[in-house]
């Protein structure tokens, strides 16, 4: 399935065949209107039902039709008055979301129709969302498309495949996950794989390979700290096979997204795992191109998750973060994570060669008696969204969402808290002491951008509750 959300589109007639008949062509102009409009502006894949819904049966089978061909969602469109039984037979045997669409035509009573649907659908408990106007305005036409993209990420959670590689670290409660809940909740699997067969792995990687990849960051990361005992050429190449080797058994077990437990199995006996953190986050490595698969760092699932709906949302890599500090000579919140995230956001861009001269492999520190690297960055300013997955008693889900800015701190900084770890610096708009007292993890994540409304829809069809912080 491309990356594009695909919506279905289906039009409503007038349910006497008569008057069908009569109506038909100006059901069928705003059908097309709102399908031309789609395709001019190429963000959205769009498939058309085969004729207009007028009675149960086409309903029934038209919205089947649509749902067989793996449509993300279901556009509903009203120009004239359409019977709302017709709406509740479709939604009931189409795919959902469902967004229902009505022309602002005083001619015609498209948005009496509209209202009399989404009735029928709300006392049916079918959630669904609602847009009135000509397609034609941008701001019609943009709840369309971000409707179809957010209805992309929660279609395609459904069915997919978590590899949790090890189990809780270092007593969080909050990374922890039941698999039943993500099944019910999200429909995604849970596949528990030890550590282990990281290590086990790590010994059948090619020593071409692994030569392969010492020889391009050795050229292009801006520096390599070793120090001779605990971070040397050695681990290093060490590092290297442990990331072949997740990566294959990513592959191999067709997993969609990971987290990895690291501390302190692997952290203090073998090496740390913040090369593959890196890498598998990133949009490229030694092998050239290639589609960013998230990792989350601790094995803390609910990130992993959040970062999922986050990539599936932007297609770009995502920030993993410790929450750490509170700057008050720059009113920014630090946020530090322990040992690596995406070298993409040292520039924002896919532009390896440019990420990697910004960073620096250093020693992990002694805690971290495996040793290995730490990957040093600090990430480019710009507009960001913050957001985290949370959970209440029983098992209750929310998602805070907060609009940022990340800044560029002086490089000294990051010596107050740990030169070795990547760097996030940002401005929240409110007063931080409200993200200490209200925020329900030691983790939070990002992207570049403002995505509030999105995750707010995103939210809302999946049922979670949403926590917005901004002011």
């Amino acid at each position: 399935m491309g990356k594009k959300p695909v919506l279905g589109i289906l039009g409503f007639s007038d349910g006497d065949p008569e008057v069908h008949e009569q109506l038909k062509d100006i059901v069928q102009a705003q059908v097309d209107a709102i399908v031309q409009a789609l395709r001019e502006d190429g963000r959205v894949e769009v498939l058309t039902a085969k004729r207009l819904v007028n009675s149960v049966e086409s309903a029934r089978s038209l919205a089947e039709d649509l749902r067989n061909q793996g449509v993300d969602a279901t556009l509903f469109s009203y120009g004239v008055f359409a019977f709302p039984n017709f709406s509740a037979v479709a939604a009931k045997n189409g795919k959902g979301p469902y967004l229902l669409a009505a022309n602002l035509n005083p001619d015609w009573p498209g948005m009496v129709s509209m209202l009399a649907a989404g009735g029928a659908l709300d006392q049916l408990g079918i959630s669904h969302f609602r847009v009135a106007g000509d397609v034609k305005e941008r701001e019609v036409l943009e709840k369309i498309v971000t409707f179809a993209c957010c209805a992309k990420v929660v279609n395609r959670l459904n069915g997919q495949k978590y590899g949790l590689l090890g189990g809780r670290s270092l007593g969080m409660y909050s990374s922890t996950v039941s698999m039943q809940d993500w099944q019910e909740k999200f429909g995604i699997d849970v596949e528990h794989i030890d550590q282990l067969e990281i290590v086990r792995r790590a010994e059948e990687v090619d020593e071409e390979q692994v030569e392969k990849a010492f020889a391009w960051l050795t050229e292009h990361v801006g520096k390599i700290q070793y120090n001779g005992t605990s971070f040397t050429p050695e681990k290093l190449k060490t590092q290297i096979r442990h990331y072949e080797a997740t990566k294959k058994i990513i592959e191999e077990n067709q997993l969609d997204f990971i987290g990895v437990k690291c501390h302190y199995e692997m952290s203090r006996h073998y090496c740390t795992e913040c090369l593959s953190a890196a890498f598998l986050n990133d949009p490229y490595d030694w092998n050239g191109r290639k589609e960013p698969v998230v990792c989350a760092c601790e094995a803390d699932s609910d990130a992993a998750l959040t970062m999922q709906i986050l990539r599936l949302l932007t297609e770009e890599p995502v920030v993993f973060m410790d929450v750490r500090h509170y700057d008050r000579d720059y009113g920014v919140m630090v946020f530090c994570n322990c040992g690596s995230q995406s070298t993409y956001y040292a520039s924002g861009t896919e532009d390896y060669k440019k990420n990697l001269e910004k960073v620096t492999l250093y020693p992990a520190l002694d805690i971290y008696a495996g040793g290995g690297c730490h990957v040093n960055l600090q990430t480019r300013p710009g507009k960001a969204t913050i957001a985290r997955l949370c959970r209440k008693a029983k098992g209750r889900y929310s998602m805070t969402v907060i609009p940022c800015e990340f800044v560029e701190l002086p490089k000294e900084k990051e010596a107050e808290t740990t030169m070795e770890w990547p760097h996030v610096f940002a401005k929240l708009p409110f007063d931080h002491n409200i993200f200490l007292e209200r925020f329900g993890a030691n983790h939070c994540h990002a992207v570049y951008g403002d995505h509030v409304e999105e995750l707010k829809m995103i939210c809302r069809m999946l049922d979670l509750s949403l926590i917005h912080i901004s002011e």
